[in-house]
C-alpha cells in the first residue's frame, strides 16, 4: 500500500489540518512550534510498530477546547492509500465486488479499532424486478401444490411457508436485514415442501434456489467485507517515528536492562539498546548466561559475538555516514556494554563512547538502529518512515547528504518535518508541503508553497542557495573579486568570443566571492568541494597577502593565481582593478552620466596621482559629498556593449582583456592537462 494524503483533526494544535498530499520524499515545511511534529504523531498512531492504541484526550485533544467535546469516537486522522496489483488481486477474492476497488481509506478516533472504506466499491446485485419476478413464480405454485396436499396438517404447514416466504423475500432498501430473513424463510419453505411431499416443476424451482442463492451471498457479504477490511489493516505499512533526540546510550548496564525487560519497565534508552542488539544480531540473554560462567571459554565466546556485531553494524554505518569513514566496536566488561566508535583514517586511531560522538553523530547512529531494526533490517518496503527534524545537529554538508540519501537509498516513503534550508528538496519542489499555525484555526498545511515569510524563509534560502550554484558554480571556476568583475569579464569575453577573438575559455565558470575580503572563503568551499578553481585578483597589497595564504595554506598553487596587472605590457601598472582594464576616459564617461544628476552644477577632479580609476573617481565623488557605487558605471557598460560596444572597447582596452583571457586560459589548460582532481 503506498500512502497518498492524511488530513489530521482534533488533535493538539490541529483542529482541520485539511488534505496532505503525500509523495515518495514529502518535506513538511514551518517555522518552530507550527504543529509540524503534531502532524507527523497523529499519523504515526494509526499503525505503530509497538501496535494500535487509544489515544488520550487529555493529553492530545486540542487544549483551547472543552474535554467534554472529547469522545471516543471523535475523528482524528483519515488517510488514502493506493493498492498495488497484488493488493487488489488480492481483495477481489476475498470480496468479489471490490474489482473495481483501486484504493481505501483508513482511519481512526480516539478509541476503537481503525475503520476501513473501499473507494468504488460495486454496490451488492440486487435486482427487485427480478426478485419479484423469481417470488411470483414461486408462491403461487407453492399455493397450487398445497391444494393439493391431503393431510389437512401439512397442507396448512405448506401454505403458512408460503405466505410467510413472501413476506420475507419481499424487497427492502436494507439488503442485509432482507438476506438475514430470506435465507431462512427460504429453507423453511423447502423443508415444508418436502414434508407435504409435493413437487414444483423445474423453473419453479430454479427461482426458488435463485433467491435463496441471492439471500446467501448478500448475507455472506457482510463477512467477506469484515475480512477484506481486517486484511487492509493488515497490509498497512508499519508508521515508524523517529524525532530528533534519540535515547541510544554508548554504555549500557545489560542485567539493568534484562531487569527492566522481565518488569516491563523499559525506559526509552532500554527499547533502542533491545533495537541495537536486534540489528548486531545480540542476544542480550546470552552475553549474561556466558559473563555467569565465568571461565575462559565463555569469556571468549561472548568476546567473539561482539566482535562480529561490530563488523556488521561498521559496514552498514560506512554504507549511510558519508561524512566519515567510521568504526564501530562493541566492548564488554562484566555486565556493561559500550559502544565505541573511531576514525581509523585519522592520525590517531582513538576510540571515543557514543556518548562522546557529536549530536549529529548520535542522531544518525540511532536514526540508522532504530530504522533497520523496526524493518527487519531494513529491508522491508512495507514501512514509512515519519523523521521530525532530521539531521538537526548535523552540518550543513552533511545534512544535504542525508538528504540525498533519503531520496535516493530507500524504497520507502518518507515524510519529514524540517525548517533547515538544506534540507529543502529543490530538485523536486513538489515535495515541499507548508505548514502554518493561526490563533483561530490552528496548524494548517497547504500543498504549494505558500505562507508567511518565516514559514517560507527556509526555502527562499535553499532557492537562492541552489542558483546561486547553478549559475556561479562549476566543475571548473575562475573567482573573481566582485559582481562588478563578473559583469564585465562575462561581458567583453562573449563579445570577443563572438568575433572570432580570444574570450575566457567556455570551460570556465565565473563565480564572483561577493568582496575581496570573501575570496577565501569562497576558494575554499569550492576546493572542499572538490571543484577546480583559479583566481583573478586585483592587483594591489592585500591581494598579494591573500595569493601567499592560499599558497601557504595549500588551497591553490601559485600559478592558479591570476592579477588584473598581468593584462598589461611593461611596465605593467603598480595597482589595477578590472576597471583600468578600459581606457580611462571611457570609466569617467560612463561615470559622468550615470552620476548626471548628482553632478549638476559640479565638477568631478580626479586626483592622477591615485593609481587606480575606481578609487580616483570614489575619492573625487568624496569630495563633492557624492557616495560612488561601482555598479551604477557598470551597468551602463553593459548596455552599452550591447548597444554600442566599439565606444567601450579601444584597441588598446581590446588588447589589454584578451591578454588577460590568454593568461587565465594557458592556466587553465595547463592545470587541466596536468589530470589533478581537483586542480589546485
Amino acid at each position: 500500500m503506498r500512502l497518498e494524503s492524511f488530513r489530521v483533526t482534533n488533535f493538539r494544535s490541529i483542529t482541520d489540518s485539511g488534505s496532505i498530499t503525500v509523495a515518495k520524499l514529502t518535506a513538511l515545511l514551518g517555522r518552530n512550534e507550527s504543529g509540524k511534529s503534531n502532524l507527523l504523531l497523529a499519523l504515526h498512531s494509526l499503525n505503530p510498530p509497538g501496535g494500535f492504541k487509544p489515544l488520550d484526550g487529555i493529553k492530545d485533544f486540542p487544549r483551547h477546547r472543552r474535554l467534554e467535546e472529547c469522545t471516543d469516537a471523535t475523528p482524528v486522522l483519515e488517510s488514502r492509500w493506493a493498492l498495488s496489483d497484488t493488493e487488489r488481486g488480492a481483495l477481489v477474492k476475498m470480496l468479489p465486488r471490490a474489482q473495481g476497488v483501486t484504493h481505501v481509506t483508513v482511519s481512526r478516533a480516539y478509541a476503537g479499532d481503525r475503520m476501513v472504506e473501499f473507494e468504488n466499491l460495486a454496490e451488492q446485485q440486487f435486482d427487485e424486478t427480478e426478485l419479484r419476478a423469481q417470488i411470483r413464480k414461486v408462491v403461487p405454485a407453492v399455493k397450487v401444490a398445497a391444494d393439493k396436499v391431503p393431510d389437512l396438517t401439512k397442507k396448512t404447514a405448506l401454505e403458512v411457508a408460503a405466505d410467510t416466504f413472501e413476506t420475507a423475500v419481499a424487497p427492502q432498501d436494507n439488503r442485509l436485514h432482507w438476506a438475514q430473513q430470506a435465507v431462512p424463510a427460504c429453507g423453511a419453505l423447502t423443508k415444508a415442501l418436502a414434508a407435504a411431499d409435493a413437487d414444483l416443476t423445474e423453473k419453479q424451482d430454479q427461482s426458488l434456489v435463485a433467491i435463496e442463492s441471492l439471500a446467501k451471498a448478500i448475507s455472506g457479504d457482510k463477512q467477506a467485507l469484515e475480512s477484506a477490511r481486517a486484511f487492509v489493516i493488515k497490509w498497512l505499512p508499519t508508521l515508524i517515528y523517529l524525532d530528533e533526540y534519540p535515547d541510544l546510550h554508548g554504555h549500557q548496564n545489560v542485567a539493568e536492562f534484562l531487569d527492566h525487560r522481565n518488569k516491563r519497565q523499559m525506559t526509552p534508552a532500554d527499547i533502542n539498546f533491545e533495537k541495537l542488539c536486534k540489528v548486531a544480531g545480540l542476544d542480550p540473554v546470552k552475553l549474561q548466561e556466558l559473563h555467569a560462567k565465568n571461565d575462559d571459554a565463555s569469556a571468549e565466546t561472548r568476546n567473539q559475538l561482539a566482535n562480529r556485531a561490530g563488523a556488521v553494524v561498521t559496514e552498514e554505518i560506512r554504507r549511510l555516514w558519508k561524512d566519515r569513514s567510521l568504526k564501530v566496536r562493541f566492548n564488554l566488561d562484566a555486565h556493561h556494554f559500550d559502544t565505541l566508535v573511531s576514525d581509523p583514517n585519522s592520525k590517531y586511531d582513538v576510540e571515543v563512547n557514543l556518548n562522546e560522538r557529536s549530536r549529529g553523530f548520535q542522531w544518525f547512529f540511532s536514526f540508522y538502529v532504530t530504522f533497520a531494526a523496526d524493518t527487519q533490517g531494513g529491508n522491508a518496503a512495507n514501512a514509512i518512515l515519519l523523521l521530525d527534524e532530521p539531521g538537526l545537529y548535523l552540518h550543513a554538508k552533511s545534512q544535504s547528504d542525508l538528504l540525498r540519501h533519503l531520496d535516493a537509498d530507500f524504497e520507502n516513503q518518507i515524510v519529514y518535518t524540517t525548517h533547515s534550508p538544506f534540507m529543502v528538496p529543490t530538485h523536486n519542489l513538489d515535495a515541499v508541503r507548508t505548514v502554518s499555525i493561526g490563533e483561530d484555526v490552528g496548524t494548517t498545511v497547504t500543498n504549494d508553497p505558500s505562507g508567511d515569510a518565516r514559514t517560507l524563509f527556509p526555502l527562499q534560502a535553499s532557492l537562492g542557495y541552489s542558483l546561486s550554484q547553478s549559475l556561479f558554480i562549476g566543475p571548473s571556476n575562475l573567482v573573481v573579486e566582485g559582481v562588478t568583475d563578473y559583469w564585465a569579464l562575462s561581458t567583453i569575453s562573449t563579445y570577443l568570443r563572438e568575433r572570432g577573438k580570444t574570450g575566457l575559455d567556455p570551460g570556465l565558470t565565473l563565480t564572483p566571492a561577493g568582496g575581496a575580503q570573501k575570496v577565501p572563503y569562497m576558494v575554499a568551499l569550492l576546493v572542499s568541494e572538490e571543484l577546480n578553481v583559479l583566481v583573478l585578483l586585483d592587483d594591489e597589497k592585500d591581494a598579494r597577502a591573500t595569493r601567499d595564504d592560499f599558497v601557504k595554506n595549500k588551497l591553490l598553487r601559485e600559478n592558479s593565481v591570476t592579477y588584473v596587472s598581468e593584462a598589461f605590457t611593461a611596465p605593467a601598472p603598480g595597482e589595477a582593478d578590472t576597471e583600468d582594464l578600459l581606457d580611462p576616459s571611457v570609466y569617467e564617461a560612463l561615470v559622468q552620466t550615470v552620476y548626471a544628476k548628482e553632478l549638476s552644477g559640479k565638477k568631478l577632479v580626479l586626483n592622477p596621482k591615485i593609481p587606480r580609476v575606481a578609487k580616483r573617481v570614489e575619492a573625487a565623488l568624496n569630495d563633492l559629498g557624492i557616495e560612488f557605487h561601482k555598479t551604477r558605471p557598470m551597468r551602463l557598460l553593459l548596455d552599452r556593449m550591447a548597444t554600442a560596444p566599439d565606444k567601450i572597447l579601444t584597441p588598446d582596452s581590446e588588447a589589454r582583456f584578451e591578454r588577460l583571457f590568454t593568461v587565465i586560459n594557458e592556466r587553465f589548460k595547463k592545470r587541466a592537462d596536468a589530470g589533478k582532481e581537483p586542480f589546485q
